[in-house]
Protein backbone atom coordinates (compact mmCIF):
# COMPACT_ATOMS: atom_id res chain seq x y z
CA UNK A 1 0.00 0.00 0.00
CA UNK A 2 1.86 3.04 -1.32
CA UNK A 3 0.74 6.51 -0.28
CA UNK A 4 2.36 9.88 -0.76
CA UNK A 5 2.13 12.49 1.98
CA UNK A 6 -0.90 14.21 0.47
CA UNK A 7 -2.78 11.00 -0.52
CA UNK A 8 -5.43 9.44 1.67
CA UNK A 9 -5.80 6.43 -0.64
CA UNK A 10 -3.52 3.81 -2.14
CA UNK A 11 -2.97 3.04 -5.82
CA UNK A 12 -4.86 -0.26 -5.75
CA UNK A 13 -7.92 1.48 -4.27
CA UNK A 14 -7.70 4.20 -6.95
CA UNK A 15 -7.36 1.65 -9.77
CA UNK A 16 -10.24 -0.49 -8.51
CA UNK A 17 -12.53 2.55 -8.24
CA UNK A 18 -11.55 3.90 -11.69
CA UNK A 19 -12.00 0.54 -13.41
CA UNK A 20 -15.25 -0.22 -11.61
CA UNK A 21 -16.77 3.11 -12.70
CA UNK A 22 -15.39 2.66 -16.25
CA UNK A 23 -16.89 -0.82 -16.65
CA UNK A 24 -20.24 0.13 -15.10
CA UNK A 25 -20.44 3.31 -17.21
CA UNK A 26 -19.66 1.43 -20.41
CA UNK A 27 -22.27 -1.24 -19.69
CA UNK A 28 -24.88 1.36 -18.73
CA UNK A 29 -24.12 3.57 -21.75
CA UNK A 30 -24.49 0.61 -24.15
CA UNK A 31 -28.02 0.04 -22.86
CA UNK A 32 -28.90 3.76 -22.70
CA UNK A 33 -27.63 4.28 -26.24
CA UNK A 34 -29.71 1.41 -27.62
CA UNK A 35 -32.88 2.57 -25.82
CA UNK A 36 -32.34 6.19 -26.87
CA UNK A 37 -31.77 5.27 -30.53
CA UNK A 38 -34.91 3.13 -30.62
CA UNK A 39 -37.00 5.93 -29.07
CA UNK A 40 -35.93 8.61 -31.57
CA UNK A 41 -35.61 6.41 -34.68
CA UNK A 42 -39.14 7.11 -36.04
CA UNK A 43 -38.29 10.85 -36.07
CA UNK A 44 -35.13 10.40 -38.17
CA UNK A 45 -32.94 11.87 -35.42
CA UNK A 46 -29.66 10.70 -33.97
CA UNK A 47 -28.72 11.03 -30.30
CA UNK A 48 -26.74 14.26 -30.77
CA UNK A 49 -29.60 15.88 -32.70
CA UNK A 50 -32.17 14.89 -30.09
CA UNK A 51 -29.90 16.08 -27.29
CA UNK A 52 -29.48 19.46 -29.05
CA UNK A 53 -33.27 19.81 -29.41
CA UNK A 54 -33.70 18.87 -25.73
CA UNK A 55 -31.11 21.39 -24.51
CA UNK A 56 -32.45 24.12 -26.82
CA UNK A 57 -35.93 23.59 -25.43
CA UNK A 58 -34.83 23.86 -21.81
CA UNK A 59 -32.37 26.74 -22.31
CA UNK A 60 -34.72 28.62 -24.65
CA UNK A 61 -32.10 30.33 -26.80
CA UNK A 62 -28.71 28.74 -26.18
CA UNK A 63 -25.35 29.49 -27.74
CA UNK A 64 -23.54 26.75 -29.64
CA UNK A 65 -20.89 26.72 -26.90
CA UNK A 66 -23.61 26.17 -24.26
CA UNK A 67 -25.07 23.34 -26.35
CA UNK A 68 -21.60 21.77 -26.56
CA UNK A 69 -20.97 22.16 -22.83
CA UNK A 70 -24.31 20.81 -21.64
CA UNK A 71 -24.50 18.17 -24.37
CA UNK A 72 -21.00 16.98 -23.48
CA UNK A 73 -19.88 17.26 -27.10
CA UNK A 74 -17.23 19.15 -29.05
CA UNK A 75 -18.22 22.62 -30.30
CA UNK A 76 -17.83 21.51 -33.94
CA UNK A 77 -20.13 18.52 -33.27
CA UNK A 78 -22.74 20.81 -31.70
CA UNK A 79 -22.49 23.23 -34.63
CA UNK A 80 -22.60 20.57 -37.37
CA UNK A 81 -25.60 18.73 -35.94
CA UNK A 82 -27.37 22.03 -35.20
CA UNK A 83 -26.81 23.00 -38.85
CA UNK A 84 -28.48 19.74 -39.96
CA UNK A 85 -31.43 20.49 -37.67
CA UNK A 86 -31.64 24.00 -39.13
CA UNK A 87 -31.74 22.55 -42.65
CA UNK A 88 -34.70 20.41 -41.56
CA UNK A 89 -36.46 23.50 -40.20
CA UNK A 90 -36.22 22.37 -36.56
CA UNK A 91 -33.81 25.09 -35.35
CA UNK A 92 -33.07 28.72 -36.19
CA UNK A 93 -29.63 30.32 -35.96
CA UNK A 94 -29.19 33.92 -34.85
CA UNK A 95 -26.72 36.47 -33.49
CA UNK A 96 -27.47 38.78 -30.59
CA UNK A 97 -26.99 42.51 -31.02
CA UNK A 98 -24.97 42.55 -27.79
CA UNK A 99 -22.93 39.43 -28.68
CA UNK A 100 -21.90 39.09 -32.34
CA UNK A 101 -19.19 36.51 -31.56
CA UNK A 102 -21.52 33.67 -30.51
CA UNK A 103 -24.10 31.87 -32.59
CA UNK A 104 -27.39 31.18 -30.84
CA UNK A 105 -30.02 28.59 -31.68
CA UNK A 106 -33.72 28.51 -30.98
CA UNK A 107 -36.26 25.76 -31.56
CA UNK A 108 -38.77 26.41 -34.33
CA UNK A 109 -42.41 25.43 -33.87
CA UNK A 110 -41.65 22.27 -35.86
CA UNK A 111 -38.66 21.45 -33.64
CA UNK A 112 -40.72 21.92 -30.49
CA UNK A 113 -43.55 19.82 -31.95
CA UNK A 114 -41.17 16.91 -32.62
CA UNK A 115 -39.65 17.16 -29.14
CA UNK A 116 -43.08 17.25 -27.47
CA UNK A 117 -44.31 14.37 -29.64
CA UNK A 118 -41.28 12.33 -28.60
CA UNK A 119 -42.06 12.96 -24.95
CA UNK A 120 -45.70 12.07 -25.48
CA UNK A 121 -44.72 8.78 -27.11
CA UNK A 122 -42.13 7.73 -24.53
CA UNK A 123 -42.82 4.12 -23.49
CA UNK A 124 -41.16 3.13 -20.19
CA UNK A 125 -41.59 -0.57 -20.95
CA UNK A 126 -39.20 -0.19 -23.92
CA UNK A 127 -36.46 1.32 -21.74
CA UNK A 128 -34.15 -1.31 -20.28
CA UNK A 129 -32.54 1.02 -17.71
CA UNK A 130 -35.99 2.00 -16.44
CA UNK A 131 -36.96 -1.68 -16.29
CA UNK A 132 -33.72 -2.48 -14.48
CA UNK A 133 -34.43 0.19 -11.83
CA UNK A 134 -38.09 -0.77 -11.36
CA UNK A 135 -37.40 -3.42 -8.68
CA UNK A 136 -35.62 -0.74 -6.60
CA UNK A 137 -38.64 1.55 -6.96
CA UNK A 138 -40.93 -1.30 -5.93
CA UNK A 139 -38.74 -2.06 -2.92
CA UNK A 140 -38.00 1.50 -1.71
CA UNK A 141 -40.95 3.43 -3.16
CA UNK A 142 -38.75 5.64 -5.38
CA UNK A 143 -36.18 5.44 -8.13
CA UNK A 144 -32.46 5.76 -7.33
CA UNK A 145 -31.44 9.42 -7.13
CA UNK A 146 -27.71 8.92 -7.81
CA UNK A 147 -26.62 11.62 -5.35
CA UNK A 148 -23.05 10.30 -5.13
CA UNK A 149 -22.77 10.09 -8.93
CA UNK A 150 -24.16 13.62 -9.28
CA UNK A 151 -21.52 14.86 -6.82
CA UNK A 152 -18.79 13.28 -8.99
CA UNK A 153 -20.28 14.83 -12.17
CA UNK A 154 -20.56 18.23 -10.44
CA UNK A 155 -16.85 18.06 -9.56
CA UNK A 156 -15.93 17.15 -13.16
CA UNK A 157 -18.24 19.47 -15.14
CA UNK A 158 -19.00 22.24 -12.64
CA UNK A 159 -21.97 23.91 -11.04
CA UNK A 160 -23.34 25.38 -14.32
CA UNK A 161 -23.65 21.90 -15.81
CA UNK A 162 -25.61 20.62 -12.83
CA UNK A 163 -27.84 23.73 -12.77
CA UNK A 164 -28.90 23.09 -16.38
CA UNK A 165 -29.25 19.38 -15.64
CA UNK A 166 -31.62 20.12 -12.74
CA UNK A 167 -33.48 22.88 -14.61
CA UNK A 168 -34.40 20.54 -17.46
CA UNK A 169 -35.99 18.10 -15.04
CA UNK A 170 -37.77 20.89 -13.14
CA UNK A 171 -39.28 22.03 -16.47
CA UNK A 172 -40.68 18.55 -17.05
CA UNK A 173 -41.98 18.41 -13.47
CA UNK A 174 -43.70 21.80 -13.78
CA UNK A 175 -44.79 21.92 -17.43
CA UNK A 176 -46.05 18.41 -18.16
CA UNK A 177 -48.82 16.17 -16.88
CA UNK A 178 -49.45 12.47 -17.29
CA UNK A 179 -52.74 12.24 -19.14
CA UNK A 180 -54.01 8.81 -20.06
CA UNK A 181 -50.51 7.33 -20.06
CA UNK A 182 -49.00 10.15 -22.17
CA UNK A 183 -46.92 13.17 -21.18
CA UNK A 184 -48.72 16.31 -22.33
CA UNK A 185 -47.53 19.91 -22.02
CA UNK A 186 -49.87 21.84 -19.71
CA UNK A 187 -50.36 24.84 -22.04
CA UNK A 188 -51.19 22.59 -24.97
CA UNK A 189 -53.61 20.70 -22.73
CA UNK A 190 -55.36 23.95 -21.70
CA UNK A 191 -55.56 25.11 -25.36
CA UNK A 192 -57.06 21.77 -26.44
CA UNK A 193 -59.66 21.99 -23.64
CA UNK A 194 -60.58 25.56 -24.64
CA UNK A 195 -60.97 24.51 -28.29
CA UNK A 196 -63.18 21.55 -27.34
CA UNK A 197 -65.34 23.80 -25.13
CA UNK A 198 -65.79 26.37 -27.94
CA UNK A 199 -66.79 23.65 -30.46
Amino acid sequence: MKKTNDQSYDLKEALLFSQRIAQLSKALWKSVEKDWQQWIKPYDLNINEHHILWISYHLNGASISEIAKFGVMHVSTAFNFSKKLEERGLLEFSKKESDKRNTYIQLTKEGEAILLDLMEHYEPSKNSVFSGALPLRDLYGKFPEFMELMTVIRKIYGEDFMDIFERSFCHIEEEFVDEGGKLVKKEANVTDQQESISN
